[in-house]
């Protein structure tokens, strides 16, 4: 869960208009500090999943990414989680958030 948890993340930040190979560029780095995930019922090999990304916390250089995933007919959650990232500069150094990527979410 937790490759599909990323996957739903870029993608995320991809409908969002900017990819993360771009917020690189700006000098924004996002490393995963924390990953959790809580099992709810069993997905089985080659069921259609649906999973739900937002960013549901800021902190000051941090935030944080909310996970669901559902059944194809979104009546069974099977899982749910949250990585939360620091905002980190080029030498990984803490920094704030920039405006221009609140914004985005």
């Amino acid at each position: 869960y937790l490759h599909i948890f990323e996957r739903a993340r870029n993608q995320l930040i991809r409908e969002r208009g900017i990819t993360y190979a771009e917020i690189e560029a700006q000098g924004i780095f996002l490393p995963v500090r924390e990953a959790r995930c809580r099992y709810r019922r069993p997905a089985r090999y080659d069921d259609v999943l649906l999973i739900n990304a937002a960013v549901t916390e800021w902190g000051k250089a941090s935030l944080i990414f909310g996970y669901k995933v559902w059944n194809e007919a979104k009546d069974a959650l099977t899982a749910e989680g949250m990585t939360q990232h620091a905002s980190v500069d080029g030498e990984g150094k803490p920094v704030a958030a920039p405006d221009w990527l609140r914004s985005c979410f």
